[in-house]
């Protein structure tokens, strides 16, 4: 049920938080000879962070010269890996609702449903726990990147002393942070559903069919073993090794039967 209600929604965010990204940065390049100068240089960058391909113009600060300014890094293919796995995941969940829903008998009626089922979602968990750890370490990658302090590493003027070079405001995060989260929620979302697509196979059913015929055999060969410690004779006394019911000189009343001397 789990799989049902959350997967879909869960691979939505991750591939809406990621794909839909875009971001801005802003360094300001303050030259000597103050007409060069330009205070406010926007940067923008999106999804799928090919960053060797956004450039920007900043001033030389020798007269009225600018220079074209390329970032560096390209990490299409982990975030391009990420969004393509959150959208197979979403377009298999959402098929496996329907079936789960209006075709529960004849997912039941043999056993290929549930092994089909069984290996995609394995596919499907490793997937997402690969695809996920690639991306948080291209993520950690695009925001050093991007960082406004490296960008003005990259600008002429900022070389010289005597021009300063500052950074007005860096790129917000929070969207991509979330699709990494939601990346390792839905790796948790499907190996927990492993289990659950795994006791519909024919293999657990199996299993469960040995384990069950082992344990009425094993029942049904154990027998209780008669209590021989010791038994009762006829007359009531109580016999356990020889014959405790032998005469004695002394009565089991009185005392002796006979007296040799008598006054």
């Amino acid at each position: 049920m789990c799989m049902v209600i959350f997967a879909p929604l869960f691979a939505i965010f991750a591939f809406a938080t990621c794909g839909g990204y875009s971001g801005q940065l802003r360094v300001s390049v303050d030259c000597m000879e103050k007409a060069s100068s330009n205070l406010s240089i926007g940067i923008d960058f999106a999804y799928p962070f090919r960053l060797y391909q956004v450039s920007f113009e900043a001033p030389v600060c020798e007269g009225i010269r600018r220079e074209r300014v390329f970032l560096i890094g390209d990490y299409s293919s982990s975030a391009e890996f990420f969004v393509t796995i959150a959208v197979f995941a979403f377009l298999y969940s959402l098929m496996a609702t329907i079936v789960y829903i209006f075709f529960q008998n004849k997912y039941r009626e043999n056993n290929r449903g549930p092994l089909i089922d069984f290996i995609v979602t394995v596919v499907f968990s490793f997937m997402w726990l690969v695809s996920s750890s690639a991306w948080a370490k291209a993520l950690s990658d695009v925001k050093l990147a991007t960082d406004p302090d490296e960008v003005q590493l990259l600008i002429s003027a900022c070389k010289t002393q005597t021009n300063k070079c500052g950074s007005l405001h860096g790129a917000r995060w929070s969207g991509l942070n979330t699709s990494v989260a939601f990346g390792f929620l839905n790796f948790v979302l499907w190996a927990g559903n492993i289990w659950f697509v795994f006791k519909e196979t024919g293999w657990h059913k199996g299993a469960a069919r040995l384990a069950g015929g082992a344990s009425e055999k094993q029942a049904g060969t154990f027998t209780q073993e008669p209590y021989n410690q010791g038994s009762f004779d006829q007359t009531g006394s109580y016999n356990t090794q020889g014959n405790l019911g032998q005469p004695s000189e002394y009565s089991q009343v009185g005392g002796p039967t006979s007296y040799s001397n008598q006054m």
